[in-house]
């Protein structure tokens, strides 16, 4: 009989219909298995009964439940949070992490100790008084010799600009001259001393004031190298199984990667954990889903209650390990982008010089890292003899529609420049989920990328470049708004952010996976494209209505 685990839950109600999981789920980018949604609304009845952690929890968390199999053959889920949960990673309910950094007496506590100590003596050094009042004196005593300095040679080039008048003039006698000539010697050597007065005068200061900020740097660099030591010895503690029994820790798993170095919070996902906990016990993990708990956070876009599939940054390279030895789902985007390559490619536009296609949603625009027919590659087969790149600008693999085709590097060129001045009109229709309120309006929300968690996009205020969106709302349902949107930037993900965050219509475009909900499709398509033809001058006004 299995040994009883607090951190190992059986199904309230019967999952005899319920057919198990041909493969482990493909974390990237999936469909949550029924099992795996059951699991989820028992661990989010579990945590709406936590009263004492409605405020961290309405703050937003991400969870995970993992559908395992026990040496029994009897099936159960376990249940795990990225991070840490009301200061605590002991829960019972939860597995537990791979490795404790809350441990009192582990060595990560202790030296967090020690580096907390010595960032207090920092900021008692930084804010003594006897080192501010030093930093003001100094400071004063500099701005003093700065004056007295500058108005020194003011009055060295006013007295210089006399005697070039004086020599000039052709009037001096050679006992003038030479008086001039003394009296400029004699006007730099005083400048000189009293440059030396000012030098002897904060000299003093100057030492008293530099062993203090020398002690600072000290600490500084004292507190750097160990915060390094204690993160590298930190992520050698996280020794991740696979389900061969092979075991790497963290900087052997990111040494390969772009970076090398894993970053803050590798391995303390829920995913890993859960893995980790099932290989340790010898259970089998049969699939695996994520969900948001909460508030979304106001940069990234998060939906209460929605699946989302493991971050890139931190869980990619740990996953490609873990999940070794599993059988484990294609990448049903790879499958889309197959499936989408044997579509036919319209052609909407065409004359000698550049054309007009629409791409079907699941196409990729240009070549990605799988083999798979992009856009751009049944272009270079339609156009053999064209130079320059062809696509002139992209759609994401999701949306259909128009795409601009240039047939020579000049009209490339031509019409690249249009795009970079504004000159060439988009419209985009989109199914929004929700009701967007106004019947017209502008977003302003700037964008950038996700660092850890690519290819999402996220709002930033910070370093995000700006982007803007003019939208007018077409038609209204029950269940969806159906909307024109004209961008007038052109960054990645623009009109899925700005649909989906809470600060731009708060209502995701139907089958957004990474921002809203999956759908069979992304409900968005680049409809109309207008602009001065670069040779012929004319207006073109091109248009291909979306098929939802």
């Amino acid at each position: 009989m299995t040994a009883y685990y607090p951190m190992l839950h059986r199904f309230s109600t019967s999952i005899a219909e319920i057919p198990l999981p041909e493969k482990f789920t493909y974390p990237f980018c999936y469909t949550p298995h029924p099992l795996c949604v059951l699991a989820a609304e028992e661990v989010k009845s579990f945590l709406s009964r936590q009263t004492e952690w409605t405020e961290e929890l309405q703050a937003g968390k991400m969870f995970g439940v993992l559908l395992i199999r026990d040496e029994d053959g009897e099936i159960g889920y376990l249940a795990a949070y990225s991070g840490i949960l009301a200061g605590r990673n002991d829960h019972p309910f939860f597995v537990p992490p791979v490795y404790d950094l809350l441990n009192p007496d582990g060595f990560f506590k202790k030296e967090e100790e020690q580096i907390s100590r010595i960032n207090l003596s920092i900021r008692e050094m930084e804010e003594a008084t006897e080192y501010k009042a030093l930093q003001e004196q100094l400071d004063n005593l500099q701005q003093e010799a700065e004056k007295d300095l500058r108005l020194s040679k003011s009055l060295l080039k006013e007295a210089k600009q006399r005697r070039e008048a004086q020599r000039q003039s052709g009037n001096l006698t050679e006992e003038e001259a030479a008086a001039l000539i003394r009296e400029s010697q004699f006007q730099k050597a005083e400048y000189k001393r009293k440059e030396r007065n000012w030098k002897e005068r904060l000299l003093p200061l100057q030492k008293q004031t530099a062993a203090y900020e020398q002690q600072i740097r000290q600490l500084k660099t004292e507190r750097k190298e160990r915060s390094s030591a204690l993160q590298q010895r930190l992520f050698s503690q996280f020794r991740l199984l696979n389900r061969k029994g092979e075991t790497r820790d963290l900087c052997d798993i990111f040494a390969h990667t772009a970076h090398k170095i894993p970053p803050a919070g590798a391995g303390e996902c829920a995913g890993p954990k859960l893995l980790q906990q099932a290989y340790l016990h010898h259970w089998t993990p049969l699939a695996m889903a994520e969900f948001w708990y909460g508030n979304s956070p106001q940069t990234e876009i998060r939906h209460h209650g929605h699946y989302y599939p493991a971050c890139q940054g931190k869980c990619a390279p740990i996953l490609s390990h873990m999940l070794q030895g599993l059988e484990v789902d294609p990448n049903p985007l790879v499958q889309q982008q197959k499936e989408s390559a044997g579509l036919p490619l319209e052609t909407v536009f065409e004359d000698e010089w550049l054309a007009v296609v629409c791409k079907p949603a699941g196409m990729l625009s240009v070549p990605g890292k799988e083999e798979t027919v992009s856009v751009y590659d049944l272009m270079r087969q339609r156009y053999p003899s064209s130079q320059g790149p062809l696509l002139v600008h992209r759609l994401d693999m999701a949306t259909s529609g128009l795409l601009l085709v240039a047939k020579t590097k000049q009209t490339h060129q031509a019409l690249q420049a249009l795009f970079k001045k504004r000159q060439i009109k988009k419209r985009y229709i989109a199914l929004l989920q929700g009701c967007v309120a106004q019947d017209q309006g502008v977003i302003r929300l700037p964008i950038g990328p996700s660092h850890l968690d690519r290819p999402r996009q996220m709002v930033d205020e910070t370093y995000g470049k700006p982007a803007i969106t003019l939208y007018t709302v077409l038609n209204r349902t029950a269940a969806y708004t159906r909307v024109a949107f004209y961008p007038q930037t052109g960054r990645t993900h623009q009109l899925r952010i700005h649909a989906a965050h809470p600060a731009g219509l708060h209502c995701p475009i139907m089958g957004d996976e990474l921002y809203g909900t999956k759908a069979e499709r992304l409900y968005l398509h680049a409809e109309m494209l207008e602009f001065i033809h670069p040779v012929t001058g004319k207006l073109l006004h091109i248009e291909r209505k979306a098929d939802f």
